[in-house]
């Protein structure tokens, strides 16, 4: 890779940063996590619906964690000029675009979804920049 990939660099931290709001989003949206996992299991008390909040929360924290350390890993190595961040980059946004797939498609044993829609949704804002950001780091490397 030659130079440095400014606008690729740019939209990575756009994306981290994106990220981080979206996972900050899921505590701001307990009440509307319990009240979507009110609606699909209308039999389960309040406790157990607090233990399926405070599951999603974990689950969106750590996915939320591990792709801010990708997306930071990404920009110092884009930023380096490493040849492998391209693929770096390329295999994070596939690994995002399935757990984002997974977060919109997967089936609960009610046969809702299981994560409420707005959270999925949101799960696929960085997958923006993250897919022009790729497009950026393989056209730098020609």
């Amino acid at each position: 890779m030659t130079g440095k990939p400014r606008g690729a660099s740019a939209l990575l931290y756009g994306g981290a940063a994106l990220t981080v709001l979206v996972t900050l989003f899921a505590f701001a949206y307990r009440s509307g996590l319990a009240e979507y996992l009110r609606a699909g299991y209308p039999e389960l008390g309040p406790g157990r619906i607090d233990e399926g909040v405070t599951a999603y929360t974990v689950i969106l924290s750590v996915v939320g964690a591990l792709g801010l350390a990708g997306w930071l890993v990404t920009v110092r190595a884009a930023g380096a000029g490493r040849g492998w961040a391209r693929w770096m980059g390329a295999g994070l946004f596939v690994a995002a675009s399935c757990i984002a797939l997974a977060g919109l498609t997967v089936r609960d044993s009610n046969g809702e979804v299981g994560l409420a829609p707005l959270l999925g949704w949101l799960q696929v804002l960085p997958l923006v920049p993250g897919l022009v950001a790729v497009v950026l780091l393989w056209r730098r490397a020609r």
